[in-house]
């Protein structure tokens, strides 16, 4: 990686990137996606890849900032969709593809960014009065929310046109949380108050009942899964849609319940939950997700959740796909 490998805070970051990737509460298999800022390049996680394995694997990817940031404020959709054109070739010699939120990473100004898929935050920008609900448990935070848009071009655009100073927080709606600071430290010290802050008392599930054989599908191995399905709240949440795009992309839209047959996650009222047999390993941390998100819900709140058009738009986007592929490998 020419010569990045010895930066200080180049190994501070994948230190922290492996903690906060085998942590369920804050990354879901390959979500999440960090940077670094430096000498005019931005080191970015590769698309596809898993933050847990940040020490043991080459996951960082070089990206040309000016050319890209250049592009960004041309409104040039095609560089904001996909940034490996920024990418050198010579420094990337597995040929990764920089993550589908590299135009997010660019744009803010800190030379550490992090975002995390933290469920407390998740579970706060799913209602719908988020950024009012947020105000008071974020004073005195630089912070600003941004209601959900598709990553990419959609999202680039709306952080572009974000008026006033820059924010160190950022909740995006129906999404996560992404923190900017001058160093990794800084950083994780960021996203740990805001998880504090936003902490939301989780609801303890029934453990799971008999659940039905079905051809093609298993048990969910993690016993926290089935309270997506044993817990009434939990599942009259989930039966609403999808909260986050995730979830679309490893999941599908939303969840079935028999005598669905298509699903990737059956939810078995009273029961728990079945995985199709042939569950990869995201659709398996997803599930998980949406048990820890939805233990924090109640049906009775004013929540969002993604639109068909909105899950058209993930399912159909070229740079999901890609993910889709890799975690399937």
């Amino acid at each position: 990686m020419n010569g990045i490998a010895d930066d200080p805070e180049f190994r501070a970051l994948r230190r922290y990137s492996a903690v906060i990737g085998a942590d369920a509460a804050l990354v879901q298999g390959a979500g999440g996606n960090v940077s670094l800022k430096r000498d005019g390049v931005l080191w970015v996680k590769a698309s596809g890849t898993w933050l847990a394995r940040a020490e043991a694997q080459d996951i960082m990817v070089p990206v040309a900032l000016d050319p890209l940031l250049a592009a960004i404020y041309a409104d040039d959709a095609v560089a904001m969709e996909d940034a490996a054109r920024f990418v050198p070739a010579a420094r990337n010699p597995a040929g990764l593809r920089p993550s589908i939120e590299t135009t997010m990473h660019a744009l803010l100004p800190h030379p550490v960014v992090v975002h995390v898929h933290c469920v407390e935050t998740i579970a706060w920008s799913c209602r719908t009065d988020a950024a009012t609900a947020l105000a008071p448990l974020l004073a005195g935070l630089a912070w600003s929310f941004v209601p959900y848009v598709r990553p990419g071009a959609p999202l680039a655009r709306a952080m572009r046109l974000r008026p006033g100073a820059r924010p160190d927080v950022i909740v995006l709606g129906n999404h996560g949380l992404v923190v900017g600071a001058g160093n990794t430290a800084a950083a994780a010290a960021l996203v740990a108050e805001v998880a504090t802050r936003l902490r939301r008392s989780p609801r303890a599930a029934p453990p799971p009942g008999l659940l039905p054989l079905l051809a093609g599908y298993r048990p969910a191995a993690d016993a926290r899964t089935h309270g997506v399905a044993t817990d009434p709240r939990a599942l009259a949440v989930a039966r609403r849609g999808s909260l986050y795009p995730d979830h679309v992309i490893f999941l599908g839209r939303g969840i079935g319940e028999p005598p669905a047959r298509d699903a990737a996650l059956l939810a078995v009222a009273g029961c728990g939950v079945l995985l199709r047999a042939d569950a990869s390993a995201g659709a398996v941390a997803l599930a998980r997700c949406l048990a820890d998100v939805t233990a924090r819900l109640d049906p009775a709140e004013d929540l969002r959740v993604l639109t068909a058009d909105e899950e058209a738009a993930l399912l159909g986007w070229d740079a999901e796909q890609y993910r889709q592929s890799l975690d399937r490998r």
